[in-house]
């Protein structure tokens, strides 16, 4: 049985609106390595350049830090957005390709970190205004230690539980969906009836094999308020080039498929500036046309907006600015009226009148 949260504490049921018509926007503003550093400067600084206001604001929340980053949710809240949380099951020093760590899926069934969760979510109930969380992110790729593809069990860890053993293809799909379905359940049962579960995939199976689809991993319309999923252009010096179409249009189709009314989101997309080998204007002015036009139940997009550096030295400059003609395209599209500023919210059947969020 899941303890109930603390009496008196369980937020109201605010949810965030989707649109009838057009989508909200939305952006991650380079918040640091551990995508947490959120500050206002660097949210109005971005918010200035582009020109408009930004209805969703991305930031992560690593299980290393065994932290709520309420301070970054509130600041986020303040400003008028929604947040939106990459609730990672992630241990230090974050580096991806190293497989599981102590917050493995079988760790995460088996009980071992709900104090954590309960305290986590003990946190997120303290506000009454909705909190988009994802939830492991990616699953489907074999990047993240929480990606249950097969040879990341085939043995047991050191922090596993006992009994641990290797698992076929389908189990270890099926661990997914019972840690994820966990960390859910817990949270609603401590009362944290304001967060908007988001099920977010990449766009692109890795490895791409008949087992590894979008379906395999969902647990749930229960479980579930937003579909989502993450889809980049060339992120790398050494990437192909490739168009916005095969980018965005077969994750959404697949994503779409796997439930008739979710909407969806766009919780990360991006593109390169690597002129050489392709147009970063003109990838932002076609991906944002079909965002708009071909995309009925797209609901919400988020920008990335980041640079860093890679092991081979060249940088990876995913910024809106990375080139004026980038900038210049960005402002134009998101000028157009089906993009949204302000976050609609609804509580008790009543919707809440536009503002910002949190005052």
């Amino acid at each position: 049985m899941v303890p109930a949260g603390p009496p008196g504490k369980a937020a109201q049921r605010i949810t965030l609106v989707p649109p009838a018509r057009g989508l909200y926007l939305g952006a991650y503003v380079d918040f640091g390595d551990k995508e947490d550093t959120v500050t206002l400067e660097k949210i109005q600084k971005f918010e200035a350049m582009v020109g408009r206001h930004q209805a969703i604001v991305a930031s992560s929340s690593y299980w290393g830090e065994q932290s709520f980053p309420s301070e970054n949710v509130a600041l986020i809240r303040r400003h008028g957005s929604v947040p939106l949380l990459f609730w990672s099951p992630w241990d230090r020093p974050y580096r991806q390709g190293l497989g599981p760590d102590r917050f493995s899926l079988r760790a995460i069934v088996a009980g071992t970190h709900d104090a954590y969760i309960d305290a986590w979510a003990d946190e997120a109930a303290a506000s009454r205004e909705p909190l988009l969380v994802a939830w492991g992110n990616e699953m489907n790729g074999e990047w993240f230690p929480w990606s249950p593809i097969p040879k990341f069990y085939q043995k047991p860890l050191a922090s596993d539980p006992p009994g641990s053993r290797d698992m076929t293809i389908p189990e270890s799909i099926e661990l997914y969906k019972k840690a994820y379905r966990r960390v859910v359940d817990r949270c609603r049962a401590r009362g944290a009836a304001n967060i908007l579960w988001v099920f977010c995939v990449n766009n692109i199976s890795f490895p791409p094999q008949p087992w590894n689809t979008m379906a395999a991993y969902y647990p749930g319309a229960e479980y579930v308020d937003w579909l989502a999923y993450n889809a980049y252009g060339a992120q790398f010096i050494e990437s192909d080039w490739l168009p916005a179409e095969g980018v965005f249009m077969p994750g959404y189709r697949e994503l779409a498929a796997l439930d008739p009314n979710k909407p969806i989101m766009l919780a990360e997309w991006g593109v390169g500036e690597f002129p050489k080998a392709g147009n970063k204007a003109a990838f932002i002015r076609e991906g944002m046309e079909r965002m708009r036009t071909q995309m009925p139940r797209l609901k919400a997009a988020v920008f990335w907006h980041e640079r860093w550096q890679n092991d081979n030295g060249f940088y990876s400059n995913l910024r809106i600015h990375s080139s004026p003609e980038a900038l210049e395209t960005y402002k134009k599209e998101i000028s157009r009226p089906e993009w949204i500023t302000q976050p609609e919210l609804k509580a008790a059947g009543a919707t809440v009148p536009p503002g910002p969020v949190g005052k």
